[in-house]
């Protein structure tokens, strides 16, 4: 079942823990046999017009999927790292997605996910980010 909502998304990093990104944006909800996905466009805000990104959100885990100027396959889940490409029109990076806490509160009529996680690069310090999505389903 698909249903309409308002997709909000706020980033974080200790980069500079007052310069978050929030983007809120209408996008739909699809309500699945084995979980939820959220669908929505990026926009200039978030430095990705043009690529959509799907929330894959079955049991304890959420899968990042973009499409477009920016193309990537990123999976949280408590407790592991995963490799992922992340293809920009720049180039490719292997980026590094060790998650520390996955807090998935989501339901037929929406709800909350939070992520702490690490990005890095090979080789490199990574990046401490927090990611908290809010969908509201209209």
């Amino acid at each position: 079942m698909e249903k309409r909502a308002i997709i909000s998304v706020k980033s974080s990093s200790n980069l500079d823990p007052n310069d978050a990104i929030e983007v809120v944006t209408p996008g739909k909800f699809i309500i699945e046999e084995n979980g939820f996905k959220a669908i929505y466009e990026e926009s200039e805000i978030s430095g990705m017009e043009g690529t959509t990104t799907t929330l894959n959100i079955p049991d304890d885990i959420m899968v990042l999927e973009r499409v477009g100027s920016t193309t990537t396959n990123m999976e949280f889940k408590e407790g592991a790292m995963a490799v992922s490409l992340y293809n920009t029109p720049y180039g490719v990076l292997d980026l590094n997605v060790d998650t520390e806490k996955l807090n998935i509160n989501v339901n037929e009529n929406g709800g909350e996910i939070y992520s702490k996680y690490t990005l890095g690069l090979e080789g490199q310090e990574g990046i401490i980010t927090e990611l908290n999505i809010k969908i509201k389903v209209n």
